[in-house]
């Protein structure tokens, strides 16, 4: 089972790839002023529009088959990166690689919640799933950096290339099938509908970083109310919806998407912004912020790995890492202004623990929110929520600093983080003590899969 624990760390590490090697990417590249946005933001837009769609793919057409696919897309999506002489076929490579990687995310925590029965295994390998995913993001940033350093950023590209298509294989090799044991026939409107609305709204929401007013975020943002409004429609009509509306009216579902929204768009949208910050305020070099990062990110990988010892519920987690997680923005709050680096680094390492407990308790709602036949369209359901979440944040955060300078943009940002995970945290403890037991261990009703 260890290749599937490799997925979470592959596809977060090769999200952060950018990150900390932008300035050399974009003038590679040739860009020009919005350049920048798309080589970050396009995996983002990949990853929104199609991990609710690869979740319900995966568990009526076979989680097995929609992970190997994906790791071998995500492959030779990684090549054309490499190779790459615009920012119109890097943004395009990054695009597929973040749709890859939605089906790789959807698919093999589904394959999770099959394998492992609910209780103590399935937190157990939850943790451990969450705990990766604080992995790549820690070795992407460091890996590329050190690469760029020693080759070029082209370098990085090449190297995850090799490692997804050795994950192809081994999981083909290795896995069995599963499915679930009420499959449905393919809602295709829905797809449809859903992909192309959700793009719709990344879209405006990236490209208003360059100003909200353009006439291209307004008609991003027209077509894609349309559009979702047309999906929810569409979804009331059919037997058989790719996403059950009703699920919206558990608890249990609406803290699971509702927090990974907020966590995206406080943690995933904010932090992806600090190596920049770092860069542009104090003058740090790309892995010096890339170290610094490091300190957050190990945390998050290591807490959910401690933390699966202790008997505690994953709502209870999950609040628990929004109040840590907003603790350690306290120390943040001069990072733009007058660094004060002990400072800095205790934010980091509350925060970092905080992420690690909100990592490992989503993956578990995820797939303990929906029936379970539907485990995989729960987990796309979730980091849909999240990486919607995180364009959200990139470009509030975008436009703050924009609108109000370096410093107090990053400022008002952290502000606005922490009132937000606080409100969070308030509303998954008023969830707890409501309906303790959809977020802690009852099972939900459904066939076996």
């Amino acid at each position: 089972m260890n290749q599937l624990n490799a997925v979470p760390f592959l596809v977060l590490a090769t999200y952060t790839l950018p990150m900390v090697t932008l300035a050399d990417t974009a003038r590679d590249l040739g860009a020009g002023p919005t350049g920048p946005v798309w080589i970050l933001s396009s995996i983002a837009l990949g990853l929104s529009a199609l991990l609710l769609v690869a979740g319900g793919l995966a568990d009526d057409y076979g989680r097995k088959r929609t992970l190997v696919i994906g790791t071998g897309v995500l492959a030779v999506a990684g090549v054309v990166a490499a190779l790459a002489t615009s920012v119109p076929v890097f943004a395009g490579a990054r695009l597929v690689q973040g749709g890859a990687g939605a089906a790789m995310l959807a698919a093999s925590l589904g394959i999770v919640g099959h394998t492992h029965p609910a209780g103590g295994p399935r937190l157990r390998a939850t943790a451990a799933y969450g705990a990766m995913m604080g992995l790549g993001t820690t070795v992407g940033p460091l890996l590329s950096g050190m690469l760029a350093l020693a080759w070029s950023w082209r370098t990085v590209y090449w190297l995850t290339s090799a490692l997804a298509l050795a994950l192809a294989i081994v999981s083909a090799l290795t896995l069995k099938e599963s499915r679930s044991a009420e499959p449905r026939r393919l809602d295709l409107p829905g797809v449809v509908l859903l992909t192309l609305g959700v793009a719709a709204l990344v879209t405006g929401v990236t490209e208003g970083r360059q100003g909200w007013t353009r006439p291209v975020v307004a008609v991003a943002f027209v077509a894609a109310a349309l559009l979702l409004v047309a999906f929810v429609a569409a979804e009331r009509r059919r037997r058989e919806p790719l996403l059950d509306l009703d699920l919206f009216r558990r608890p249990s579902f609406l803290v699971s998407t509702g927090g990974a929204m907020i966590v995206g768009a406080t943690v995933v949208g904010v932090l992806g912004f600090l190596p920049s910050v770092l860069q542009s305020a104090h003058g740090m070099t790309p892995m010096g912020s890339a170290l610094l990062l490091a300190i957050w990110s190990g945390l998050s990988f290591l807490t959910p790995l401690l933390a699966g010892r202790v008997r505690l519920g994953a709502g209870s987690r999950l609040s628990l890492g929004l109040l840590l997680s907003a603790a350690g923005y306290a120390g943040l709050l001069g990072v733009a202004g007058h660094l004060s680096l002990p400072l800095t680094v205790a934010g980091l390492l509350v925060s970092g623990v905080g992420s690690g407990l909100i990592n490992s308790s989503l993956a578990h709602l995820a797939i303990e929110s929906v029936p379970r036949h539907r485990v995989s369209m729960g987990s796309g359901a979730s980091n849909t929520a999240r990486y919607v979440g995180s364009s959200l944040g990139a470009a509030a955060m975008a436009t703050l600093v924009g609108t109000l300078g370096l410093q107090t943009g990053v400022l008002v940002t952290l502000i606005a983080s922490i009132v937000l995970k606080l409100a969070a945290a308030g509303a998954v403890q008023a969830h707890l003590l409501a309906v303790p037991a959809p977020l802690h261990r009852a099972p939900l009703p459904g066939p076996r899969v």
